[in-house]
């Protein structure tokens, strides 16, 4: 029944947070119509959602998104030479629970973790 899940994170600028997912991220805008206070973007097989929060604290912001990815180290070094930023406790490293991980924050401070599992 279930097919997929598509995350809501908070934004307080539409314009800055379309800039960082488009131009530095490498996603795409979704959807045919441009909706005030919401956002839509897509990269490969994931899509991320975002709603307007004019007054959101970014440093009292605790969105979250994990992210799969099949191949971290391409991804990690591709975000590297485009010189975006990296969480300073998030380098790309084989966790306990056996995924290789990395992290970043975006404008809003929500946090994006992405992981691959470890063979």
């Amino acid at each position: 029944m279930l097919t997929t899940i598509n995350p809501k994170l908070p934004m307080r600028d539409k314009t800055v947070t379309r800039d960082y997912y488009l131009n530095q991220l490498g996603f795409q805008e979704y959807g045919n119509a441009d909706f005030e206070g919401y956002l839509m973007v897509q990269k490969d097989s994931i899509q991320i959602h975002f709603f307007e929060f004019a007054t959101l604290d970014a440093k009292e912001n605790y969105g979250q998104v994990y992210i799969r990815t099949d191949n971290i180290e391409e991804l990690y070094q591709e975000f590297l030479n485009k010189k975006i930023a990296i969480h300073p406790n998030g380098p790309l490293q084989v966790k306990p629970w056996g995924q290789k991980e990395f992290s970043l924050l975006d404008p809003d401070h929500n946090l994006l973790t992405f992981g691959q599992e470890v063979l």
